[in-house]
């Protein structure tokens, strides 16, 4: 059994089943309803299943700019479900189709931003598998700066845990994960935090500190 499937045993039947757009979130007051796409891959061999993270583009009006995040975004009036708004957004910024070859392994708490300044969103984030030999690169230059495979032991070693200070609010401090020298916080966060839990252990998880 490869190393992604071990775990992926566990988590299967933690997450919550996808059950279509019937089932999905139902925007804010004044809101819209998003989608972000979980994307998980094995290797192959010993190495411990990786998850796909994006750094943002830089832009003056983007509440999020530059932050680390997941693929994914608004639904579309044309969009289905929310599961077509992730496949679509992943298609549209990683190049990634998550097709057949994929599975939909169900979802994750839905999650809106805490801060009242930010847009009322409401976003469900979808875990998938991936084969091995996926790959991501930036097929939109103007969304995203940066795309990174991290281990999910990197997670669970203490020596990650960072915290991130809201930059003009004080010193609001947010625990986070430093992932190639860039805070992983907010949103992200607490998604990957819901994930974790759901998952326990994973192969080749060591701590530190």
């Amino acid at each position: 059994m490869s190393a992604l499937s071990a775990n992926l045993a566990t988590l299967r039947p933690a997450l919550s089943p996808y059950r279509g757009a019937e089932h999905d979130p139902e925007p804010r007051e004044g809101g819209w309803v998003a989608a972000v796409a979980v994307i998980l891959r094995a290797p192959g061999g010993p190495v411990p299943p990786n998850l796909l993270l994006i750094r943002r583009a830089a832009h003056d009006m983007d509440p999020w700019s530059g932050h680390m995040a997941l693929p994914g975004g608004r639904r579309d009036p044309a969009d289905a479900s929310l599961l077509h708004t992730a496949r679509r957004e992943t298609l549209e910024e990683v190049d990634i189709r998550l097709g057949p070859e994929s599975e939909v392994l169900g979802r994750l708490d839905a999650v809106s931003p805490q801060n009242p300044g930010l847009p009322p969103l409401t976003i469900l984030p979808i875990v998938f598998s991936v084969p091995s030999d996926t790959e991501a690169r930036i097929a939109a230059p103007l969304e995203v700066a940066e795309v990174h495979w991290v281990p999910l032991t990197h997670f669970r070693d203490r020596a990650n845990r960072t915290t991130y200070r809201y930059p003009g609010a004080g010193d609001l401090r947010f625990p986070a994960w430093d992932v190639a020298g860039r805070a992983v916080w907010g949103l992200t966060h607490r998604v990957l935090s819901d994930l974790l839990g759901r998952l326990g252990p994973v192969d080749g998880e060591r701590t530190s500190g």
